[in-house]
């Protein structure tokens, strides 16, 4: 006989994690059930990131990517205060190379500003060499309230609040099939049946195979984009002394190739954004047979690829070449040789798609009768944990009458 629940929640990364959280804490009275398919909990875009809280600087104000990010970054500094995690304020300069980058540095220091970022400072060159001697551009933005952080030990730190807060969490869980009845959903797993009323989907790189797993229709399509990084030689650690990023595309939801000191020690270069032959495509020679068909036969990514095909030659270019990848690294910091370059493990991200071939520029969170289905959300999604969690409970609250 299966355990009956009031909500299942699908998947235990750091989004999974805070809603479960949030839930637990704030409605102790409601039985809550989380579903994770891996052995450990913040396996895949949790624990391929580079660790950084954004400040909230990129964002189009008034979108969700927006609040929840300056809110999210504030919500996770008292909350990794409150727990003892280490996390530092290096921040970060998004600098401008040439004349021509100096517009679109103006409109993302504009856009920083309206989202209430704080401390947002547009600098020259010499200021940018006091801060990051070794970095080269004819102006910058300076964003003090950057940080790093560990977002797997967050993950285990909200796991282990929503458990005492009495919450069940299940590894080992691959959701293979979900049936719906009057009296709620039926949940198979690899490790057994689970009831419960309403149903919570965070399953990142599956959220759309969860949604259709219920039947319902959906227009949008998790296309899998790999980041691929390199680790800076300890004798080059020098060279960064917190984050240096470029001006990024507008048209084009990465960021580019940029630095990022780590929490834990040592200095990453990357990423850029190829697209991976499977949902967990975290090599270039991981083939899923199925999940490409399944990017192939979906007609959103055919737009898309007309749309972007220049970008992506590129970036498979950058992928394939070492020294192309260095290039571009040089333009930030010129005195990186390929020689201070070490191939370090690469993230996959969850981008949606639509079938229009527009990538969704903005958090999607939608609700069906009986569910709520994170579906779209990448970067700054870590940072934004805590309100993305709040908003997804709130939700809960409304729509299954907690």
């Amino acid at each position: 006989m299966s355990e009956q629940y009031d909500i299942a929640i699908i998947g235990g990364g750091i989004l999974g994690l805070a809603t479960a959280m949030t839930i637990t804490k704030n409605h102790p009275n409601q039985k809550v059930v989380l579903v994770e398919k891996e052995d450990t909990l913040a396996k895949h875009q949790t624990g391929h990131n580079s660790g950084v809280i954004h400040a909230g600087l990129y964002y189009r104000p008034g979108s969700q990517k927006a609040s929840f990010c300056v809110d999210g970054a504030r919500n996770m500094r008292e909350f990794c205060d409150d727990h003892n995690i280490k996390y530092d304020l290096v921040g970060k300069v998004v600098v401008a190379t040439n004349e021509e980058e100096i517009p679109r540095l103006e409109n993302l220091f504009e856009r920083g500003t309206a989202n209430g970022v704080e401390g947002l400072t547009m600098i020259g060159p010499e200021r940018l060499k006091e801060i990051e001697p070794h970095a080269s551009g004819v102006q910058a933005i300076h964003s003090p309230n950057t940080g790093i952080v560990d977002y797997i030990q967050v993950s285990q730190a909200y796991a282990t609040e929503y458990q005492e807060a009495g919450g069940d969490l299940f590894t080992n869980s691959e959701v293979v099939k979900i049936n719906e009845d009057q009296n709620g959903y039926v949940l198979t797993t690899t490790s057994g049946e689970y009831k419960a009323k309403y149903l919570i989907n965070c399953a990142g790189l599956y959220a759309d195979k969860i949604v259709r797993m219920i039947g319902e229709k959906s227009n949008i399509k998790i296309i899998p984009f790999r980041g691929e990084y390199f680790e800076l030689t300890e004798d080059s650690h020098h060279l960064v002394n917190g984050l240096i990023y470029p001006v990024p595309d507008p048209k084009f939801p990465f960021l580019g190739v940029h630095y990022t000191r780590l929490i834990n020690g040592g200095v990453e270069a990357g990423p850029n954004a190829v697209l991976a032959f499977a949902k967990e495509g975290y090599k270039f020679s991981t083939i899923n047979p199925k999940e490409f068909l399944g990017t192939l036969s979906f007609s959103g990514f055919w737009i898309m690829a007309a749309k972007y095909w220049k970008t992506g030659m590129s970036e498979m270019y950058r992928s394939l070449s070492k020294k192309s990848f260095t290039r571009s690294l040089q333009k930030l910091v010129p005195e990186i040789r390929e020689e201070n370059l070490v191939s370090t493990e690469a993230g996959v991200r969850a981008q949606a798609v639509d079938s229009t071939g527009f990538l969704l520029d903005d958090f999607s969170i939608i609700q069906t009768t009986r569910g709520i289905h994170v579906q779209n959300a990448p970067s700054p999604a870590a940072t934004s944990s805590l309100s993305i969690g709040k908003y997804v409970a709130d939700l809960a609250q409304s729509s299954f009458s907690l």
